[in-house]
Order: structure tokens, then C-alpha cells, then sequence
């Protein structure tokens, strides 16, 4: 009944579309319907050309709650074998940092137990690619809310010292919310911005 009635307020033109909400948001960003549009949205997120080669099955365990607050997550193959968790969030979770460090290291050794079941003894930590962890947030977390002028956080593990050393674990947050005033105050300035301005609610 609630979707019948959005859905003839979209008609009358008394309201937008919800974008970010479940099945919208699923079928625009659909890596088995259209995988163009979620390579292009990777690709200017990570800052780099990627394409997706496969959905994986994403069977993390979950604590009990989070689904309610989960509006997207799916788990993708790049065609470099790397893999991308892409998560849209409702309200940032308190330890956001922690929980996604988590949901990483799950998909990290995933990735690792697959590989070494198909490459056997042939098997190198060579062949273990990165984990990039995406999350979109529609409420940021109070972290995120503290820098007014980003809305975009890239997260990679560095040494003190300048040695480089492939860690696979990379993290980008994106504050929706934050988007939105931006927006509000610089219009859009580049590809990326159009993608978020689709989100803006």
C-alpha cells in the first residue's frame, strides 16, 4: 500500500523517486542489468579505469540489525581480479571505520581461500588482489559530518617512512548528506558530481 502510494505521488508529480531505496537503486546500479554504469561509477570513485567481470555471492555474516539499515550491498570481480564491496547506508553505523576494516578483512580472506582452492599448489600470495570497501552514506557518520568541505574520504595504509608495500586494503567513504550542501553552494563541477547528484533525494 505505502509503494502504491508513492508510486502515484511520483505520477501526480508530488514527489521525486527515492532513489537511493532498494529496488531504484538496485536496478540503476545493476552489474548484471547495465555493468556499464556501475564501472563508470567505480572507475571515478577509485580514480581509475575498472570493469566488473563477475558478481560474487556476498555471504558475510551480518550482525543481526544491520539489514535494516543497509540499503544496497553487492560484491563484485574487476577484471583485474581485484575486488569492490559497494554498500549504500541509511545511517552511518557508530565505528564505521571498525566495521568496515571488518567487512574487508572478510573479503580479503574469502578472496584467499578461493584462489588457494583454485590454484592449488600452484598457489602464491602473488596472486591475492586488492579489496576496495566503497560505502555511500545518506546520513554520514558524526566522523565524516566533522569535515564540511569533502564528501569524498580515500582511505590506503602508508609507512611512516616512505616504504611502499602492497597492503590490499583500500576504503572509501562518500557523505550523500554532505554532497548535498556542497551542491547546494558549488553546483556541479565534474562527472562524479553528476553521478551523487542523482542521489541527492
Amino acid at each position: 500500500m505505502e509503494q502504491q502510494k508513492e508510486f502515484l505521488e511520483f505520477c501526480s508529480g508530488n514527489k521525486g523517486v527515492r532513489i537511493l531505496y532498494d529496488s531504484f537503486f538496485k536496478e540503476i546500479l545493476s552489474p548484471e542489468n547495465a555493468p556499464e554504469r556501475l564501472d563508470e561509477l567505480l572507475s571515478l570513485i577509485l580514480c581509475q579505469q575498472v570493469k566488473i567481470l563477475q558478481v560474487l555471492p556476498n555471504d558475510s555474516t551480518r550482525i543481526a540489525d544491520e539489514s535494516s539499515l543497509v540499503i544496497m550491498d553487492i560484491v563484485v570481480e574487476l577484471e583485474d581480479h581485484s575486488i569492490a564491496n559497494v554498500e549504500v547506508q541509511k545511517i552511518g553505523y557508530k565505528f564505521s571505520g571498525q566495521r568496515s576494516a571488518c567487512y574487508s578483512a572478510d573479503l580479503l580472506l574469502r578472496q584467499y581461500k578461493r584462489v588457494r582452492g583454485e590454484r592449488g599448489r600452484a598457489f602464491s600470495y602473488r596472486d591475492i588482489q586488492k579489496v576496495y570497501t566503497i560505502v555511500f552514506f545518506e546520513k554520514s557518520p558524526k566522523e565524516l559530518r566533522e569535515d564540511k568541505m569533502n564528501c569524498i574520504h580515500r582511505f590506503t595504509q602508508v609507512s611512516d617512512t616512505g616504504v611502499k608495500m602492497e597492503l590490499l586494503q583500500e576504503f572509501c567513504f562518500v557523505s550523500l548528506d554532505i554532497f548535498r550542501e556542497l551542491l547546494h553552494n558549488n553546483g556541479i563541477r565534474n562527472k562524479l558530481d553528476a553521478w551523487l547528484t542523482m542521489w541527492k533525494g
